[in-house]
């Protein structure tokens, strides 16, 4: 049974008087942090930009909720932690939602409910999701000042667990659930994300990750024609057919490489190398070393392969491969620096599955799903916008989204509004108060104080 959230709560008293509570003030908001996201969505254009990628086909009369308002009211309800559309009705009246989407927090209708974020849901099509994808790699080319030199493009899949009958899902024996597996394409070096893809809960197929470069790479090399593009991966990328699309068409790569016996064989001087050296010292050993090799699914070329072996002390030998397109480079700097270097494609993708719960696909559509995933990915570029760009030198200049949120936009506030302006007024004990002040004044928005 629900509770009556408007009874007065009574706890322990204070020197004969007493303590009472009532969550019935509708000028107080716990998420003023909604409208310095609203300042950096401003800046950046994306809200705006992904609003019009979608076909808005309903009868203009009608309509109480614009495409942009939903978005916005939806990204930064993600971007706060109310990752369901359920949320929406909760918060539809709330004073700092209200303003961020650009309504009079007071006197203005309220912002959409659930049934209308569920029905927008599902209205998108496949053409308005790609264009939407494409307004994505856009925005991440838009917040580079000039042509980069290089970019590393680090592609990962990560399992969604799905608890229905979800269109693309399938049984995984490696996860031993039922899931969707979509891809998610980083910049390697800055972290900004440039896509998400929803795809099958199963092993990339050579066909499925080619699909998805060749439109990112398209669509990077329109406008950025120097830059040397970089891809890396595991060895499940690590496939012929992709290898081949890679190299015709100008892209360098370093991606994993399964061990096999003609591997262990071509380097087994340097393993061998190496556990002499631990019999002499006891003490870990690390080598590397790099040949030319061609596997019979190859065909006739011929890539160069970089193996990285490993005695630790306990006199236990682990040996890894990564092949790349890469001649010159030195083999330690190839596997330690670059290839390593992916591991923070996983903090990447707990900032997005984790902090921004984008693994919440729970409709039956792939296409709603997709729709999700992208609004997802939307909260994903706010936040990093101000992580990236905003807190540099702050106590929060690396932390996770989920640290982010916590001290930076969960705010308690009190709204008044008056003829002339819309004040806030928020805690003076705020103790990221300095923090916030230094956004907004970065963000070239006046703080008075």
């Amino acid at each position: 049974m629900d509770q009556d959230t408007s009874k007065q709560m009574v706890f322990t008293g204070i020197d004969g008087k007493k303590v009472t509570a009532a969550f019935e003030d509708v000028t107080v908001t716990s998420d003023f942090g909604a409208v310095l996201l609203r300042e950096v969505d401003r800046k950046v254009g994306l809200i705006e930009r992904l609003a019009g990628c979608i076909r808005d086909e309903r009868v203009a009369h009608k309509v109480r909720h614009e495409l942009p308002e939903m978005l916005r009211q939806r990204v930064y309800q993600i971007c706060n932690g109310y990752e369901d559309a359920n949320d929406c009705d909760s918060l539809r009246a709330d004073p700092a939602f209200k303003v961020a989407v650009g309504r009079d927090p007071l006197n203005d209708a309220d912002l959409a409910s659930q049934p209308s974020m569920s029905r927008l849901e599902n209205a998108v099509d496949k053409r308005d999701l790609l264009r939407m994808a494409y307004a994505l790699v856009d925005q991440y080319m838009n917040s580079f000042a000039a042509e980069p030199t290089a970019v590393v493009l680090d592609m990962d899949p990560t399992a969604v667990i799905t608890y229905g009958d979800q269109q693309l899902r399938l049984f995984n024996a490696f996860e031993d659930e039922y899931c969707l597996m979509p891809f998610h394409l980083y910049d390697g070096v800055t972290g900004k994300l440039i896509a998400a893809v929803l795809r099958p809960g199963k092993t990339p197929t050579a066909a499925e990750i080619i699909s998805i470069l060749k439109r990112v790479i398209r669509r990077l090399r329109a406008r950025w024609q120097n830059t040397i593009l970089i891809f890396r991966a595991d060895s499940h990328h690590t496939k012929p057919e992709v290898m081949n699309w890679l190299e015709d068409h100008g892209v360098q790569y370093v991606t994993g490489l399964g061990p096999n016996s003609r591997l262990d064989k071509m380097f087994e001087t340097t393993i061998t190398d190496a556990r002499r050296r631990f019999a002499q010292t006891h003490q870990e050993i690390r080598l590397y070393a790099s040949e030319y090799y061609a596997a019979a699914s190859w065909g006739e070329r011929a890539r160069r392969v970089v193996c990285r072996v490993v005695v630790n002390i306990n006199g236990c030998v682990d040996t890894r491969y990564v092949v790349t397109s890469f001649d010159q480079t030195g083999a330690k700097y190839l596997y330690e620096d670059v290839y390593c270097g992916r591991g923070n494609a996983e903090l990447m993708i707990k900032d997005h599955k984790v902090g921004l719960r984008s693994d919440r696909c729970s409709c039956h559509d792939a296409a709603a799903n997709q729709f999700r995933l992208i609004l997802s990915s939307a909260a994903y570029v706010l936040l990093h916008e101000i992580r990236h760009k905003y807190l540099q030198g702050t106590e929060l200049a690396r932390c996770q989204f989920t640290t982010l949120r916590l001290k930076l936009l969960r705010i308690g506030a009190r709204v008044e509004v008056l003829k002339t302006a819309v004040r806030f007024f928020l805690p003076a004990a705020f103790p990221m108060k300095e923090v916030f002040a230094r956004v907004l004044a970065m963000l070239q928005v006046p703080c008075r104080t």
